[in-house]
């Protein structure tokens, strides 16, 4: 086995920074803002297209942990459900301001 020089300790670090940034970027976003981010890109969705969304990211969650975190969203009223399908609550601010607008 060879002994790691002072020159190749920079270069075997620097070989795995870019890794600890991306990560470190990633994992600043919680598994409710990767839930939502999920919804929104997928409109409607299941809890299996949910999982299946994260682990195309590359973020995995347990099955417990997704439902856990679409009831905390639910209560919050940030998301609906509708026959078993997820999407993101609508604002209901724009339409009464449109409606108050053409008021006859």
């Amino acid at each position: 086995m060879k002994e790691a020089t002072a020159e190749k300790i920079p270069l075997l670090w620097w070989g795995l920074h870019p890794f600890w940034v991306t990560d470190a970027v990633y994992s600043g976003m919680d598994t409710r803002g990767w839930v939502l981010k999920a919804i929104e890109t997928l409109r409607f969705a299941s809890e299996k297209d949910i999982m299946r969304w994260l682990d195309e990211e590359g973020e995995t969650l347990s099955k417990d942990e997704l439902r856990r975190t679409l009831e905390l969203l639910l209560q919050e009223d940030q998301l609906e459900l509708k026959n078993d399908l997820f999407r993101l609550k609508r604002k209901s601010g724009s339409q009464s301001a449109f409606d108050s607008l053409f008021k006859d």
